[in-house]
């Protein structure tokens, strides 16, 4: 998701004397303590931007389709950029549902993130929404930690977030396929935002997420309760984007039978 600056015709360059992998070899990837942080701190700012902008929009007006636009509008700008930021060292997961979706992508032979990768970001994810929520809280002067009471289990709403979490999956998975991964930032962000409005549930589509928005009693919560059903539902809902990956992006053959590059 990063590009190096071409050299300008005729410019003359220092020889470049740092240590160069060799030809078909795997780039040194980001420490693993560095992508646990980044994933860490990605998710805490996202939760910390989606509770926020619910309190603020609440304080402001009590246009409940106002409340929605302003907290969809914070989401989408913020989660555009934490994932510019954050892409090159994490992959700007945020989101277990992704990590988890990676990970069985490389259990198959694809590319993705290994059991002990897994281990180390999906409670990172956790924590990080955790922090970002008490801090939303802690910036608008709420209680640091008081559960929700915004019940959040209709079957509806957990259709929702199967659609939603489905959706998520195919267009990041889908992206990675064609190799336009560098249009994440902008489609991600534009997708979840869409999603605020069309789907029942508004678009939770991340695990971590849930979770944390379970410690706020504000616009952006949900209660206790239904965290389970919720997070069964994008379970669910990232398997169906995987197979829908598999079958919409499915690789073609070459007359020898051999998959086609």
């Amino acid at each position: 998701m990063t590009a190096t600056e071409p050299v300008a015709s005729g410019a003359i360059t220092p020889a470049d004397t740092s240590p160069q992998p060799a030809p078909g070899a795997t780039a040194p990837r980001t420490p693993l303590i560095a992508r646990a942080a980044a994933e860490l701190v990605g998710t805490a700012a996202l939760v910390a931007i989606v509770v926020g902008s619910g309190i603020q929009a609440t304080e402001l007006t009590d246009d409940v389709a106002l409340q929605l636009l302003a907290n969809s509008t914070a989401t989408v700008f913020g989660l555009g950029v934490l994932i510019a930021l954050l892409g090159p060292v994490s992959g700007a997961h945020f989101n277990p549902a992704v990590t988890l979706a990676e990970w069985w992508t490389a259990r198959r032979g694809g590319a993705g993130v290994s059991s002990r990768e897994l281990a180390v970001h999906v409670p990172s994810q956790i924590a990080g929404a955790i922090a970002g929520a008490i801090l939303a809280d802690a910036m608008f002067g709420e209680p640091l930690v008081k559960w929700s009471q915004h019940d959040r289990s209709a079957g509806n709403l957990l259709l929702g977030e199967v659609v939603a979490t489905a959706g998520l999956i195919l267009l990041i998975f889908g992206l990675a396929r064609t190799d336009r991964l560098r249009f994440a930032p902008v489609a991600v962000a534009s997708y979840i935002g869409a999603a605020y409005w069309f789907t029942s549930s508004t678009s939770f589509a991340n695990p971590a997420v849930t979770i944390g928005r379970a410690f706020t009693d504000t616009f952006a919560g949900i209660a206790p309760a239904s965290v389970p059903g919720f997070i069964a539902m994008q379970l669910i809902g990232a398997a169906v984007g995987l197979a829908l990956v598999a079958v919409i992006f499915m690789r073609g053959r070459t007359d020898s039978g051999t998959p086609a590059a």
